[in-house]
């Protein structure tokens, strides 16, 4: 079986409160991107493990602590489904904002329940994604949502951007960590506007009322992830901004 995991971006994202488990509680809009897409071939095993085998973009974790390992045997471990074999071309970068990690987990377990018939709801396969990382229930049903707590809660947003085009850019060699993006943070203490009425706004509205929490924090120390948010302006996007702790940057355009 062949798939191709996309990315998302984050129309909006507010850090609304740091919990006691040390994980901040946030509200974004996840939008899927479909234009932006990984690679991923399951095919059943000709030995007796499951081997995973990874090119494109080289990423800087043990290919047998990949995200669709650690998928694989979460679905092995409660079903025991047989060995696989596991292809996976990245294009998404890592570390980037834009989710290509979560989706390729989340892309795993759906190829598996249907691979061997296991039967796992939608919602059953979001709990099991939930356990892999906070924004990996979301592709499940990859479909625009509004999320809150840690990216894990849900809620269907009926949002139609197809009369737009989505440029995504990561400039050269830039690269955020979410413990850097954090570390900088100041909560505030202000009431936040609601980004499920703000996006039903005319996106020419966007730009005052949509912010992205982390640009406070990310922008002073990387002013090129700055820079390429004002060369989308500059270029003609109706809308742009940052997506999830960064590095890539996203723009909206008429089509």
């Amino acid at each position: 079986m062949k798939t191709t995991p996309n990315c998302k971006i984050n129309l909006g994202l507010h850090i609304v409160g740091k919990r006691p488990d040390g994980y901040h509680n946030l509200e974004t809009i996840f939008l899927p991107v479909h234009s932006f897409c990984d690679e991923l071939v399951i095919e059943p095993s000709p030995h007796s493990r499951t081997i995973m085998h990874q090119d494109g973009i080289a990423l800087d974790n043990d290919p047998n602590d990949n995200l669709c390992i650690r998928a694989y045997r979460l679905l092995h471990d409660k079903f025991g489904i047989p060995p696989v074999t596991i292809r996976l071309t990245k294009h998404i970068p890592f570390g980037a904002g834009l989710g290509g990690g979560s989706s390729d987990a989340a892309f795993t377990l759906k190829m598996l329940n249907q691979m061997f018939a296991l039967g796992l709801s939608v919602k059953e396969l979001e709990q099991h994604a939930a356990q892999l990382g906070a924004d990996c229930a979301f592709f499940i049903q990859n479909r625009p949502a509004y999320a809150t707590g840690i990216g894990d809660q849900l809620q269907p947003l009926d949002l139609d951007l197809s009369a737009y085009r989505i440029a995504i850019e990561i400039p050269p060699d830039e690269h955020v960590s979410t413990r850097e993006a954090y570390s900088g943070l100041h909560l505030l203490d202000c009431p936040r506007p609601d980004l499920r009425q703000a996006v039903r706004q005319p996106m020419a509205q966007w730009r005052e009322t949509i912010v992205n929490d982390f640009e406070a924090s990310v922008f002073p120390a990387h002013p090129a992830i700055a820079a390429m948010k004002d060369q989308m302006y500059r270029r003609g996007a109706l809308y742009a901004s940052m997506t999830g702790s960064g590095a890539a940057v996203f723009g909206l355009f008429p089509a």
